[in-house]
């Protein structure tokens, strides 16, 4: 394997994650998507915590945070050591559709790119084996 059909596999992989566990109707644009996938990996974080992190503007940052705690996707709360900030956290609702959508199996999305049922599970069975060398 070299490295351009490496990544030509990883694109495909991309777009079949994509496929299985994306949502059309409540796709968040790419900034409100890394705010919140910052605050997913850093709970009660800041404003001035995910600005340092992703390098966005903090007006943009805080933009991304107004829509994402309108859609009901964020929490905030004061921050008990110092009222004056504001701590943000994914919320209970933003949690359970992150685990509903991981929790898809991905055999038919598989099975559609891969027309032949035995060739569909056979990479099926390829893909566990690979995340189970490859991901920690």
């Amino acid at each position: 394997m070299d490295g351009v059909r490496l990544l030509r596999l990883g694109r495909r992989l991309t777009d079949l994650g994509r496929e299985l566990v994306g949502d059309p109707a409540s796709a968040l644009p790419a900034g409100e998507v890394a705010v919140i996938s910052d605050v997913f990996r850093h709970p009660a974080t800041t404003v001035q915590e995910i600005r340092a992190r992703t390098g966005f503007a903090q007006s943009h940052v805080s933009t991304c945070v107004a829509r994402l705690r309108e859609r009901g996707l964020l929490d905030a709360a004061a921050d008990p050591a110092d009222g004056r900030r504001t701590l943000l956290t994914a919320s209970e609702r933003a949690r359970e559709a992150v685990l509903a959508r991981a929790a898809r199996p991905a055999e038919p999305v598989i099975a559609k790119a891969v027309a032949d049922p035995d060739r569909a599970r056979r990479v099926t069975e390829l893909l566990d084996e690979l995340a189970g060398l490859l991901l920690p």
